[in-house]
């Protein structure tokens, strides 16, 4: 049952963060500014890709390297926005409420790879 759990709790934090980054994205294709870009990429694009890649594969049960290599990259990239973004040093898009969206980010990936552990962990144990 718990096995159960974690696999749609993996799967509803995926699609969650799907819509999120792709709204970001298309934001940024609209107008150019919908996110922060290093070496003229935009991260929302790369965070989207980092969502996406784990979702395919744990949808076809695949290798867990590759969801833990894009979810590790993408809430490591979270984690240096949330320090920016909390010490001015840089400017995370925005909710409507004016939280920034780096701190979602690492909230959702730091609980992707959480979730995939102990999944994994009860794949095993059974």
């Amino acid at each position: 049952m718990l096995k159960r759990i974690t696999y749609y709790a993996i799967l509803g934090i995926l699609i969650i963060g799907v819509y999120g980054a792709g709204g970001l994205v298309v934001e940024e294709f609209k107008t150019g500014e919908g996110c922060p870009k290093i070496m003229g990429i935009p991260m929302c694009l790369v965070i989207l890709f980092c969502f996406l890649v784990p979702l395919i594969v744990h949808l076809l049960k695949k290798k867990n390297v590759l969801y833990f290599l894009f979810t590790g990259l993408a809430g490591s990239i979270a984690l240096v926005a949330s320090i920016m973004q909390f010490t001015g040093n840089a400017e995370c898009p925005k909710t409507a409420s004016g939280t920034p969206m780096c701190y979602f980010s690492l909230l959702l990936f730091s609980s992707l790879i959480v979730l995939k552990i102990v999944h994994s962990k009860i794949k095993v144990q059974q």
